[in-house]
């Protein structure tokens, strides 16, 4: 659990319980929340239940109901909405006042549209997607990234402060989703940046984690290289955010590109450069496998 979590114990629900949600329900549990999972595998739910103190549910309104915050992080913009508004969704489960909380990386276009199906229906929403990976998710030390109103920001933050150490809002309902999608474009070109330059120190005879060693105490640094140089190096890469995931954010990034008449030529290259990976079967490999591109041509 992040230490600096403060909040009062509340009832919440959270929808998902993959890599990421599973470890940020747990926080919430261990912060004293009085937490209700859903999970589309139910045993999933039952094996979180047994390892944290909460309680599971059938459909993700029997989740929600009675909680003040339900949370969810599931895998794009359609899960999102069978999760809500679909047949047994949250937004049935919620009274009055209550708000939703979407960690899911996804569309700036569909946090709006339920944004103003919950506003219809008397609940706050705000899109919420984080940076750090699975070691952020497990370590409580996610980056938030929030779009919504201010009051219903400020009654949830310190909730969120359970697996989170930075929360910040953006701007209104879809300002999370757009600033995830800059984080995902800034990674994507990082990433490559990275593989050619250690496929350039290998292929030159220098020692890759002696050039790793001194070059990120300079202007190279980057979490990236910090946390997948070695690994880049020794050509592992069974673990990690999934280049399938991957794809999925550029695509979201590419089409919010084309909608704002901003130029994403490296992150269109990247992408494609991921769309080759999956061809090789890596479409569970880290998304540091663009050096396997490279290393093995």
């Amino acid at each position: 659990m992040n230490e600096t979590a403060k909040a009062q114990p509340r009832k919440v629900a959270f929808l998902g319980l993959g890599v990421m949600g599973y470890h940020m329900a747990g926080h919430l549990a261990n912060a004293g929340h009085k937490v209700t999972v859903y999970n589309r595998t139910a045993s999933k739910a039952g094996q979180w239940a047994g390892e944290f103190a909460g309680t599971t549910a059938a459909t993700p309104a029997a989740a929600a109901a009675g909680g003040e915050i339900v949370f969810a992080c599931v895998g794009n913009d359609d899960d999102v909405r069978a999760v809500t508004v679909g047949p047994g969704g949250a937004f049935e489960g919620m009274g009055d006042g209550a708000v939703f909380v979407d960690h899911t990386t996804a569309s700036a276009n569909v946090a709006r549209e339920l944004a103003a199906e919950a506003s219809n229906r008397g609940l706050g929403f705000m899109d919420a997607p984080v940076s750090g990976g699975e070691a952020g998710a497990v370590n409580g030390v996610l980056t938030v990234m929030v779009g919504g109103e201010p009051a219903i920001f400020e009654r949830c933050k310190g909730v969120i402060d359970a697996y989170a150490r930075a929360v910040t809002l953006l701007g209104p309902v879809g300002a999370g989703q757009l600033t995830k999608m800059v984080n995902q474009v800034c990674i994507a070109g990082l990433v490559q940046g990275l593989a050619e330059g250690l496929n350039l120190a290998m292929r030159s005879g220098l020692d890759a984690k002696l050039v790793l060693d001194v070059i990120s105490k300079g202007a190279a640094q980057s979490w990236q290289m910090e946390n997948r140089g070695t690994t880049m190096v020794d050509d592992e890469f069974e673990f990690g955010f999934a280049v399938d995931w991957m794809r999925k954010d550029l695509d979201i990034c590419l089409a919010q590109g084309h909608r704002a008449g901003a130029l994403l030529p490296v992150t269109a290259l990247v992408n494609e450069f991921y769309a080759r990976v999956q061809a090789r079967g890596g479409g569970r490999w880290d998304t540091s496998s663009l050096m396997r591109l490279l290393s093995n041509p």
